[in-house]
């Protein structure tokens, strides 16, 4: 078995889908983390360990050396993605799907993302504003103590539709491309760009490339995520398809960001809230365009409609996949 032909589709299709549906059903199990940790986290040490050595000096000396950190970072997590690949496709094909599904399905996080969002609406509901915060702390970076229930929903509506891009759709897209590779090699930069792409004095320069790499390979992904949340909002009473694709054509572009804005205008219009907008990360304050022209009081109810539309729009996902592979199927027999 070829290696070239797990990193191309169908087979990588076949890899998704497999990976998709085993991750929704089983998510990355506690005692697999315990015992190994996740791919994250290695790849996160690997970032961490080149940050500490590399990124010191004036600021055109760290953002060369950022620069070679994030192909180092890429050079060993491909070669050790593509080397389980070559090593799963001497097995044989079936057995070699099988285990790249398994392998893919610690890429997107579905179920986890689901977890922490329903957590702070149950939290807020049960412990009030102190539990609350302590849970949407756990997915933000923004102060909670800044933050009011109001304020508190919204960042996890926030959190919930950027994540579902960035978190699900966008290495899913990925591994649909590239097989583990794909989806490896994706994970790998979102990764660097949470922890080195910020705007802050040790990481402006070093983490530049980082954080502009991100913005590419997540762009097809976020316009996809935005489309998956239009269609959802057509199946849930009270939801808007028609109200969340005006707001993605109206607001995605205010947004600071060239690739969060697409979810988070799709979510707001379709749920009739105002999202994004002025916050407070520490002790600096954003200034953001707002996401929708709704209301701006969101309540538990409203994280707990976001989570309904994000489960159909995950059902859509798998349903994508699922269909372009049939499509390839039956067009390269």
């Amino acid at each position: 078995m070829s290696w070239t032909a797990l990193t191309h589709p169908p087979d990588t299709l076949i890899v998704l889908v497999l990976a998709l549906a085993v991750e929704a059903a089983a998510g990355y199990p506690d005692r697999l983390y315990r015992a190994l940790g996740h791919p994250v986290t290695w790849i996160g040490a690997l970032i961490a360990s080149l940050d500490r050595r590399w990124n010191r000096g004036a600021p055109a000396r760290r953002r060369l050396a950022g620069m070679a950190a994030l192909l180092v970072l890429l050079g060993i997590v491909g070669g050790l993605a593509l080397a389980l690949t070559v090593l799963a496709g001497a097995a044989g094909i079936l057995p070699a799907i099988l285990v790249l599904a398994l392998l893919a399905a610690s890429l997107p996080a579905q179920r986890s993302l689901h977890t922490h969002v329903a957590r702070v609406a149950a939290d807020l509901r049960r412990d009030g504003l102190a539990g609350g915060r302590v849970a949407v702390s756990m997915i933000v970076g923004r102060d909670p103590e800044s933050l009011d229930e109001a304020g508190i929903c919204r960042a996890a509506i926030e959190s919930l539709s950027e994540n579902f891009s960035d978190g699900i759709v966008a290495p899913a897209f990925w591994i649909g491309v590239g097989g583990l590779p794909g989806g490896a090699l994706y994970k790998a930069i979102n990764t660097a760009d949470s922890m080195i792409g910020h705007r802050t004095p040790r990481h402006e320069a070093y983490g530049w490339a980082s954080a502009r790499l991100d913005d590419l390979v997540n762009l097809p992904a976020s316009r996809l995520t935005a489309l998956l949340l239009v269609a959802a909002a057509a199946l849930h009473p009270g939801a808007s398809p028609g109200d969340a694709w005006r707001a993605v054509r109206r607001d995605a572009g205010r947004h600071r960001s060239p690739n969060a804005g697409w979810p988070e205008a799709a979510m707001a219009g379709a749920l009739g809230l105002r999202l994004a907008g002025p916050r407070t990360y520490g002790a600096a304050r954003v200034e953001d365009g707002w996401m929708g022209d709704g209301r701006a009081v969101a309540t538990p109810d409203d994280v707990e409609r976001a989570l309904a539309l994000y489960r159909t729009a995950c059902g859509f996902l798998f349903g994508l996949a699922l269909l372009i592979l049939v499509l390839l199927k039956v067009a390269l027999p």
